[in-house]
């Protein structure tokens, strides 16, 4: 009987524990919804402490000094700004909200005061502040509701800065003005049809804008906005389809624009665009792999850029009169995100993190590539020996298409044959990389589960072809590429064939989704985080902005065949197929995959009978941001291992 009401208590949030219970269980605090989870022992949080208490630390910006930064970090519950003087100096914290603050931009020109984004409860609705860099005092730029506020972009003299935002209709991302010292007199500057449009620039004299317009993963389009004539003129051909054309920048010389593009390849390179002769450069033909990103120097004469090749990141430098690059060699194998030049030139920071450590800033010196660590992201008690080192697999699938992923092998502690979680990234566009797995170093480290993290058709990263593998009515085929790495575990001798989990968030939700009643007789169980069970349904409520950019890549719900084939393929319709445990997972302020499709998925499986876990936050959105949140979910993750896939 004391086993059940302990059930009954941790089926209902917000229910009373006896002073018994609350010593010997971890109880969800106040904004989580759990149902049917069993009791977690608060041994089980204390062992779970050393891996949860790890770090990182990410660029938001350079002081117009070049000698001082802003970074991202945690100490607390969320990320938030701080300010750092000098390499391995104290980081002093500038905000401090509930809410995770991920993106600032200095003034540039003395760099009094910042300009920051910050949303409510994952809403993702992200308004303008300004940030008084002597009294920390924030001023609130924008309308504060339901609208999506961002992309800033300053004029060189700092006096204001354009913006897009959603607040017109909140489907529409319209181009706007303001001076954040005078947010009363914002400005409309041009009405635009769409949620995918963005600044990527600004000229030096200020008269023209490089704007983008995102279609989807494969279709991205250039124009020029004149902000005296107030003409939209285009750089690239909308009616061209299947090309990326992206990041542009304007150069040294006025009538050439720096961006990225995949025409003509697979793969998208560097390249410069004459604006008169209308004739294309590609820089890096040479690499076989993605450029991701780049920075032009504030004098354009240097140009840094990083590269996607198979999961892992290369910085490389360009000088920009002759176009040669060279790759920059001091770096550990790992990830690279944040490259930016100091206003001077003389200085790139960056941050990298590599499968064995978090991620931490270093300053570059450009004239003799000498590198200094910035920061120093403490792990908690993890060591690099506690952390799996993925090794790059790859298996064919069932129309020979090579599909890749990393593995994370269990410690050699560990015999016989060991349990198995497929985790599957988001996007559909994403890709899982060579990072390292932070808190889920537990599984491998404390339960001897191997991890794989596949890149199934639609993963960015491998092509234009590739990612295009999976749109519309091929949707099903990204599921046969896991039913084909299933089919890869039964010939490896060291992994249980019998006992393999699926995992995965948002897209990576719908195809844990779709695995657990495509291949029910062949794993144990399923965790579905903020995942999609139907794409009608979804399609219906994802938020205005972002609707019309999701039909792009999955298909038109108004259509009826393309509706028929959402319904035949959704979870929601395939409930009585699944067989085993499953874990939604959810936040209630999702604006991308509204909690109705958790709801749904969960009641439909309760009716039928079916073991079904559910959590939900009642201040996240799409994926736990908050840390206490993010132990729980963990921990609950482990005690449905335990139970489900290890018994």
């Amino acid at each position: 009987m004391r086993n059940k009401s302990i059930i009954a208590a941790f089926a209902l949030a917000g229910t009373l524990f006896s002073a018994q219970e609350k010593n010997e269980f971890v109880a969800p605090n106040e904004n989580l919804v759990a149902q049917n989870i069993l009791p977690i022992p608060k041994s089980l949080g204390q062992s779970l402490k050393k891996y949860s208490e790890s770090r990182n630390a990410s660029l938001a910006d350079i002081h117009p000094n070049g000698n001082e930064i802003i970074a991202v970090t945690r100490f607390a519950s969320t990320n938030q700004l701080y300010r750092i003087a000098m390499p391995m100096g104290a980081r002093r914290q500038i905000t401090f909200f509930d809410e995770p603050v991920n993106i600032a931009s200095y003034e540039p020109t003395k760099g009094e005061y910042l300009v920051y984004s910050k949303d409510t409860g994952g809403n993702e609705f992200g308004q303008l502040y300004t940030l008084n860099l002597k009294t920390l005092e924030s001023k609130l730029l924008t309308d504060g509701g339901r609208t999506q506020n961002g992309g800033i972009t300053w004029k060189k003299d700092g006096s204001g800065f354009y913006f897009t935002s959603t607040k017109r209709n909140g489907g529409d991302r319209d181009i706007y003005y303001m001076n954040p010292l005078k947010p009363e007199e914002t400005k409309p500057v041009l009405e635009l049809k769409g949620g995918g449009w963005g600044i990527s620039d600004i000229s030096d004299d200020h008269k023209k804008l490089l704007i983008t317009e995102y279609v989807s993963a494969n279709d991205s389009y250039l124009y020029i906005y004149d902000t005296e004539t107030k003409k939209l003129e285009p750089v690239t051909d909308r009616k061209e389809k299947g090309i990326v054309q992206l990041n542009a920048s304007f150069g040294k010389n006025p009538d050439e624009i720096y961006y990225i593009t995949d025409r003509d390849n697979e793969f998208s390179r560097l390249a410069v665009f004459n604006l008169k002769t209308k004739k294309i450069s590609y820089l890096t033909t040479s690499i076989p792999w993605n450029v991701e990103n780049y920075d032009l120097s504030k004098d354009k004469s240097r140009l840094s850029f990083i590269t996607n090749e198979s999961g892992i990141n290369k910085l490389y430098l360009m000088n920009t009169d002759n176009r040669k690059y060279t790759p920059v060699s001091d770096i550990p194998v790992g990830l690279i995100g944040g490259g930016k030049f100091s206003g001077d030139g003389k200085s790139l920071y960056f941050s990298q993190s590599a499968a064995n450590s978090g991620s931490d800033i270093y300053k570059m010196d450009i004239a003799s590539q000498n590198i200094e660590k910035w920061t120093e992201s403490e792990q908690g008690e993890m060591q690099s020996a506690d952390m799996a080192v993925p090794k790059l697999i790859e298996w064919k699938s069932f129309d020979g298409m090579k599909i890749t992923g990393f593995y994370y092998p269990a410690p050699a502690k560990f015999t016989g044959k060991r349990p198995v979680l497929i985790s599957i990234h988001g996007g559909p566009e994403g890709q899982s990389m060579a990072t390292s797995l932070g808190q889920a170093n537990y599984f491998p480290n404390e339960m001897g589960i191997a991890m794989i993290a596949p890149n199934v058709r639609g993963s960015s990263g491998f092509g234009k072809t590739y990612i295009a593998a999976d749109n519309g009515y091929l949707r099903m085929n990204s599921v046969k590429d896991i039913g084909a790495l299933l089919d890869w575990i039964t010939t490896q001798p060291e992994l249980d064939k019998d006992r393999i989990m699926i995992t995965g968030g948002s897209y990576g939700g719908f195809m844990t989704l779709a695995t657990a009643y495509e291949y029910a007789d062949r794993i144990r169980c399923s965790m579905d985080v903020v995942g999609i069970s139907d794409f009608n349904t979804f399609l219906k409520n994802t938020e205005e902005y972002r609707r019309d950019l999701r039909r792009v890549e999955y298909g038109d719900e108004r259509i009826p065949k393309m509706a028929e084939f959402f319904t035949k393929i959704a979870p929601l319709n395939n409930i009585d197929k699944i067989k085993k445990p499953m874990f939604i997972v959810q936040g209630t302020n999702d604006p991308r995959v509204p909690v109705s499709e958790a709801i749904q998925m969960r009641d439909k499986l309760k009716a039928q009978g079916k073991t079904v876990w559910y959590l939900e936050a009642k201040n996240e959105g799409h994926g736990f941001r908050k840390k206490e949140n993010i132990d729980f979910q963990r921990l609950a993750m482990i005690r449905f291992m335990q139970e489900y896939l290890l018994k």
